[in-house]
């Protein structure tokens, strides 16, 4: 059964602090502002007439952007409202929302829960906090982890979201981050790698010669060497680089940084590449080897 998501951007909405990486409306499209409940309602309509549509279908409405849960318990009443028929008459399944792990009220997660969310994806980004430390973050790992077990415990299913790449960052810290995730369990998680946008502290700390982001090809290995080890757990990586969207497409948007608008595609090839080698490594040496790949792949 085929996951069918369809978001609901609330940029930059409720976060307590500005990341330096962080420009939501230009990687969203969408102006720093939340839907009403009728735009949501007509959202979800579009989306069950069109041809992606399956009633059979894992169908999954999913409020991104922003931090969801730093909302007001009243305009978390009105979101999740404007979903409800939707639920009821068997439309959509379920819903999922993003947020930061120091934003976690047990009274807005108790009224999540009755109204149908089941899935809440953190937004980690590392777990190294000189690194959370130097992107302005205003958080530490140990929320992260705590804020994990918060939401384990209140039964949701949980995702965490990680950008390879932020400043302080090496390849020693990225693994130390990818091994603390693996051992949390989370039940997926998203690789971001940072790229530099317009009009962020970030695209200012690069002219200044304060910020080097990874290079393509850099972005790709760090990212092929993490898939390998969470689908090695167990841990399915559900999305790996930024969705293009009409924005970043534009000239000058995207200042510098590993954008590319099949990113994802990069990497699963190296990670396929990593595994085939893995299995062949001195065992057919001057022998003739053909590989046979399934056409879905």
């Amino acid at each position: 059964m085929k996951n069918f998501i369809v978001p609901i951007f609330i940029p930059n909405i409720s976060c307590p602090t500005r990341c330096v990486f962080c420009d939501q409306g230009l990687i969203t499209s969408e102006r720093p502002r939340i839907p009403t409940p009728q735009e949501i309602r007509n959202v979800l309509t579009r989306a069950v007439n069109s041809k992606k549509y399956r009633r059979e279908n894992e169908n999954q409405v999913a409020f991104y952007g922003g931090s969801f849960t730093g909302l007001t318990e009243m305009r978390i009443k009105l979101l999740l409202a404007a979903v409800k028929d939707f639920l009821e008459k068997g439309l959509f399944k379920s819903i999922r929302v993003s947020t930061r792990p120091d934003l976690l009220d047990d009274e807005k997660l108790e009224l999540m829960r009755s109204c149908g969310v089941k899935f809440v994806e953190l937004g980690a980004q590392s777990m190294d906090d000189k690194v959370l430390r130097a992107t302005n973050r205003g958080h530490r790992v140990i929320d992260t982890i705590n804020g994990f077990w918060t939401l384990r415990d209140k039964g949701f299913l949980v995702g965490i979201q990680l950008m390879p790449g932020l400043p302080m960052e090496t390849e020693s810290s990225f693994r130390e981050t990818i091994k603390k995730t693996v051992e949390l369990k989370p039940d997926s998680v998203r690789l971001y790698p940072t790229v530099v946008i317009q009009g962020t502290e970030l695209a200012r700390m690069y002219r200044q010669g304060l910020f080097k982001p990874l290079d393509l090809d850099e972005a790709i290995e760090r990212c092929a060497w993490a898939v390998n080890e969470l689908e090695r757990a167990g841990i399915p990586v559900i999305r790996i680089g930024l969705m293009s969207s009409s924005a970043l497409m534009e000239k000058g948007l995207v200042v510098a940084g590993p954008w590319h608008p099949s990113f994802g595609q990069m990497v699963r090839s190296r990670s396929f590449l990593r595994r085939i080698a893995g299995s062949l490594s001195g065992s057919v040496r001057g022998k003739r080897v053909a590989l046979t790949v399934h056409a879905n792949d």
